[in-house]
């Protein structure tokens, strides 16, 4: 479907398309919002906010250490592993300034998955919290990371209260296991060597030049690095800024760039968050509130208690246990204007209820890693269509296919493509991987089955590939199914998602055993060894033997079906 269907389809004040060329690079968007909203809140973290001038000087100073004191180059890439604190906007920036690839690595990894990732990216340097100093301690030999710079959590908080807060971490609340790596340059020590030198700016890059590796799974369950552009992320921010240019009743835009309090829970490292909260809030002048761990639901009421924030980022999960606990009644929502939810399917009581109790109506997007990530948002407020996807951000085409790859028309499900200047190039060095999902013309396979409204808005039906979503984050089968036939007393096995009020879904196994003495509490031990907690199985079930195809594939649809009508 041409991009032209959705023209005047859109609300009040969203432009149709966006010019993902009219900057260099990244860099100058990011120097641009720095320097532009100076005096501005940029980011609040553990109590502490830093402005926009604030950001511009450590990240100068992160970017001139990594220049001056490491054999780094332009085009080298940089793990970053660290939860929602205000280092690692610093070192976002900093990295990207100093002309390097961000590899965004999820703190929850194990070592098993910290490995493929440092790995495949061929990461030369890590910034990492010391809460997982111990596994990379277990894999940095093993990867070709030279450079390594330690953090703990409040480090960028004034003394004393940064002092008390790393001890009670690290020696009351023993959140911090013993590690050794005396080479590793903590990350104010680093700043202080940045702050004694002289940035220099880099230069040469093409926007067509990759400068975040963002790794998701597959149908194989081989993490895979999506290769994002200069001009992919440019491009969705200025999508994203475009969508949130809704004007509301009164002809006034409803979001104010510069005055909006946006509340930050989803982990930075997930693309959907990155964007967010790393570049188009910025880039919109707004100041972000992150939450460190929102699974502590108390902890994170308090955090957002003192703001009159207007903006929320979250997911079903999150909307889920903030209502669940008495305290958040306590919080001040009347100035609550926007709530954006993604990454999993919104449930419908949930948004009746965020609805009734929040006073905000809750917009669904959709997005994928290899689309930087949105492709379709609601829009704001009464306009928002509950059940659906939205509509295409500006300057996005999309289609619908069936299983030949003909287009299918108005209202027929099929297969979502997608086509814009925010879908990735391809995939980090696995050219057949990118051919599979991105045709001759540019057109991206989502695997997902939707269908195209006359309106204009995007149903999202089901899933065609077997990924399971566990609180927004992609669970695949295969990559389960490898570590539980490791079990010397598994013979076969299976892994789908099945509905959990909570979690949207969860994990579900079907094992056939090889030794009769197994159980369902050693078999999920033995997972939690291997895989991040929301990937392990939360239940087993012991069968006799699993369906399969005449060539002996398992056939996952026919265990769902099981479960379904059970």
């Amino acid at each position: 479907m041409d991009a032209s269907f959705w023209n005047g389809k859109r609300p009040a004040g969203v432009d149709n398309t966006i010019d993902p060329d009219q900057y260099p690079s990244v860099l100058s968007v990011i120097n641009g919002f720095l320097t532009d909203n100076a005096a501005r809140p940029a980011f609040t973290g553990l109590g502490l906010t830093l402005t926009f001038a604030d950001l511009d000087r450590y990240s100068r100073q992160f970017a001139t250490y990594l220049q001056i004191h490491t054999d780094l180059q332009p085009g080298d890439r940089i793990a970053i592993q660290m939860p929602n604190v205000l280092q690692y906007p610093i070192a976002v920036y900093g990295a990207l300034r100093a002309g390097l690839v961000v590899v965004n690595t999820n703190p929850l990894y194990t070592a098993r998955e910290m490995l493929h990732q440092f790995k495949d990216s061929g990461a030369k340097a890590l910034v990492f919290l010391e809460n997982f100093g111990h596994l990379v301690e277990e894999v940095v030999g093993q990867t070709e990371i030279k450079h390594l710079i330690s953090t703990q959590l409040a480090d960028m908080l004034p003394s004393p209260k940064k002092q008390i807060l790393n001890f009670l971490v690290k020696r009351v609340k023993k959140m911090v296991p013993d590690f050794e790596l005396p080479s590793a340059t903590p990350f104010r020590n680093a700043l202080a060597l940045g702050d004694l030198g002289t940035y220099q700016a880099p230069t040469g890059a093409k926007l067509s030049d990759p400068i975040v590796l963002q790794y998701t799974g597959g149908t194989t369950g081989v993490a895979k690095g999506a290769m994002l552009t200069h001009r992919n992320l440019i491009a969705n921010m200025l999508q994203s800024k475009a969508a949130l240019s809704q004007k509301g009743p009164d002809g006034q835009k409803i979001a104010q760039d510069g005055h909006e309090i946006v509340i930050a829970p989803l982990p930075l490292y997930h693309i959907y968050a990155f964007t967010v909260h790393l570049l188009c809030m910025p880039l919109n002048g707004n100041h972000n509130i992150l939450i460190a761990n929102p699974r502590d639901t108390a902890t994170f009421i308090k955090a957002i208690k003192p703001w009159r924030f207007t903006m929320f980022i979250g997911l079903n999960t999150l909307f889920v246990s903030l209502l669940n606990h008495p305290k958040f009644k306590e919080c001040d929502l009347s100035g609550l204007k926007m709530t954006l939810s993604g990454g999993t399917a919104l449930q419908e009581a949930t948004a009746k209820r965020w609805h009734q109790e929040a006073g905000c109506i809750i917009s669904e997007a959709y997005g994928l890693t290899e689309c930087s990530p949105a492709v379709t948002m609601n829009p704001a407020g009464e306009l928002a269509q509950q059940g659906t996807s939205g509509l295409p951000v500006p300057s996005t085409e999309l289609k619908v296919i069936d299983d030949d790859g003909n287009e299918l028309s108005i209202g027929e499900s099929g297969e979502l493509c997608v086509r814009g200047p925010q879908v990735m190039p391809g995939y980090w060095q696995r050219e057949e991987a990118t051919r599979e999902v991105i045709d001759s013309e540019g057109w991206f396979k989502t695997g997902d089955v939707a269908l195209i409204q006359e309106d204009g808005f995007i149903r999202i039906v089901d899933r065609i590939k077997d990924m399971i979503i566990v609180s927004g984050f992609n669970v695949y089968p295969n990559e389960i199914e490898d570590v539980v036939s490791g079990h010397p007393k598994v013979a076969n096995c299976a892994a789908i998602g099945v509905p959990d009020d909570v979690s949207g879904e969860k994990v579900k196994l079907f094992v056939v055993k090889s030794d009769e003495s197994l159980t369902e509490e050693e078999l999920i031990g033995w997972s939690r060894q291997y895989l991040t907690a929301y990937k392990v199985p939360k239940s087993c079930e012991f069968r006799e033997d699993l369906p399969m195809t005449p060539v002996g594939k398992i056939l996952r649809k026919d265990l769902r079906g099981m479960v379904e009508t059970a």
